[in-house]
């Protein structure tokens, strides 16, 4: 057990960067969820090389990636039982909209030493479901009622939500559709946080959007309180001007040219 946790310790250490910055909080970690942009390649290839150090120090978690859908789990294991390259899993489960060579690396990692590969997100049609009819459309009650999903949530979580889509979204959301969206969002980091807490024994790191990630609203905030100790948070951002508190870590990367995105999202109509 001492050798096992002296293993978690310095795997945890490894994991810290001359670019991150660490809160005073030091944590033998068996999760770990790592954040993202999703298009930027530099933050990708950070975090990989993190992993990687991790992986060849000796640990051992299942990876969870926020880029398969949780109902091709079985699709992704038989794929992994079969497949001897990276390219391969993703021909045969990849959804088209991910961009995969960011990707390839770590499932390369998976493959080489046999780690699991977990599906960890909730599907745009469930996500959809979820908008139009509420939780009970693709969650199971034993689900909703052990993350309190029949109850109001939180309003940190609701009001973070709201605000971090209003943002993403360039303040053009029409207001009549937040609330629905942020029970997607909610779904989305249910079902992530699931995933993690069934996986958490045997060690796991989690792979997702920097938002699913936050400590104040994210996939922690669903969590139980006997994981919370074993939960180290890492953000991979463009910026440092993020609230004290979403991370342990910030890893600052140099910002991925691309074009407006707010110029591609109309304002929304005047309500009549």
């Amino acid at each position: 057990m001492r050798k096992s946790n002296l293993l978690i310790a310095v795997i945890t250490t490894s994991l810290l960067s001359a670019c991150a910055t660490q809160t005073e909080k030091s944590v033998s970690s068996k999760i770990l969820l790592l954040g993202e942009v999703h298009d930027n390649p530099e933050g990708h290839a950070q975090r990989y090389a993190d992993l990687q150090k991790m992986v060849v120090a000796g640990w051992r978690p299942a990876i969870a990636m926020e880029q398969f859908d949780r109902e091709n789990q079985a699709e992704l294991t038989q794929a992994q039982a079969t497949c001897t390259d990276a390219d391969c899993i993703i021909s045969k489960v990849g959804n088209k909209r991910w961009e995969w060579p960011h990707y390839r690396p770590v499932i390369q990692l998976a493959i080489d030493y046999k780690l699991p590969l977990l599906a960890a997100n909730l599907s745009r049609a469930d996500a959809a479901r979820v908008m139009r009819e509420g939780y009970a459309a693709v969650l199971d009650k034993n689900t909703i009622s052990g993350y309190k999903l029949d109850q109001p949530l939180p309003a940190v979580v609701v009001d973070g939500q709201r605000a971090a889509m209003e943002n993403g979204h360039c303040g053009k959301m029409p207001d009549n559709i937040v609330p629905s969206m942020v029970r997607a969002q909610v779904a989305r980091d249910v079902v992530m946080a699931k995933i993690v807490t069934e996986n958490a024994d045997r060690g796991v790191v989690l792979l997702a959007g920097n938002g699913h990630v936050r400590r104040d609203l994210g996939v922690p905030a669903w969590l139980p309180a006997s994981q919370q100790a074993s939960v180290q948070v890492h953000g991979y951002l463009e910026t440092s001007a993020e609230k004290p508190g979403m991370y342990d870590s910030s890893h600052v990367v140099k910002a991925h040219t691309r074009a407006d995105p707010c110029t591609s999202i109309p304002a929304p109509k005047a309500s009549s």
